[in-house]
Order: structure tokens, then sequence, then C-alpha cells
């Protein structure tokens, strides 16, 4: 799925954009109605953004590398965030992410060769607790431990 998804056309794009631009603070809603329609932000995308707006790509780049969940490249089918905040540190997530993203032969942001999960880091789940925790798609998973997230992944198809 990741390498499968068609590139949109630049009147796609255009009018993704143009759809947005006429809000107050236009910018972020641009950026989500992008990604929630072709599950990330194209990069033919990005100077008509920058023109549309009048900004520069370096402006542009920056707002897009500081939210976390906008992507340059379309995700897996599913999302696998793992908690990096101290409290899961402190209960072994280091350890349980570094297993992980080696069973898969994947580094941070990363997508599994057949498609299935892209892993992310999150920092806070909210989930302080119960930790380590782990978020796959929309649901929360605590107290994750090497059998729980073999079976989040087996669920995920990895």
């Amino acid at each position: 799925m990741p390498s499968a998804a068609p590139t949109p056309t630049e009147d796609e794009l255009a009018a993704v954009i143009d759809a947005n631009a006429g809000l107050e603070g236009p910018l972020l809603p641009i950026l989500h109605a992008l990604q929630e329609n072709f599950g990330h932000i194209p990069q033919p995308a990005m100077q008509m953004i920058a023109d549309r707006l009048n900004i520069t790509k370096a402006e542009l780049h920056g707002v897009i590398s500081f939210y976390h969940d906008f992507r340059k490249a379309p995700a897996g089918r599913h999302v696998l965030k793992i908690c990096r905040a101290e409290a899961c540190q402190a209960m072994g997530g280091n350890a349980l992410a570094e297993e992980t993203l080696a069973k898969l032969g994947l580094d941070w942001h990363g997508t599994s060769i057949n498609g299935a999960v892209t892993v992310e880091p999150v920092y806070c789940l909210g989930l302080c607790a119960c930790g380590p925790a782990a978020m796959m798609d929309d649901r929360c998973v605590g107290r994750v431990d090497r059998s729980r997230m073999d079976a989040l992944l087996a669920e995920a198809g990895a």
C-alpha cells in the first residue's frame, strides 16, 4: 500500500488547496486535508502551497516537520505508535521499541515491506500508569510486553 498509492494530479492537489486557502489560518487545514485525501503530504503540493499562501518552502517544511502526524509518504495499512515518554521508558519501553523495530527490520517512521504497518514514536498516550504503552491505529494498549506486541503485529499482518 505505501508505494502503491497513485500520485495525485496537479488539479487534484489544487482543488484541495483552494478549498481551504480562504480559511483563517489556512496552512494547517490545507495540510490536514491533503493528508486526509492522499494519506500524506505529496511533494508536488509543497510549492503549490508556498505559492498560494505566499510563504517560503522553508516555513512550510518547518510546520510539517514540527507536527509528527504529517507524513511525506503514505503510511502502511496500520500505524503502530510506541510511547517514548519517560514513564514508559522507565517500564521498559526503550527495549520494547528497539526489539519491535529490529523484528520488523525498520527504523522509526518505516513501513514493513508488505505495507501492513508503519511504526512511529509518540511522546505520551496518557497511559503513564500502564506503561509501556502503544497505539495501533486508534486503539491504545497499556502494559505492552513482548507477547502483547507480537499479538498487535500479528493482528496487523506484519
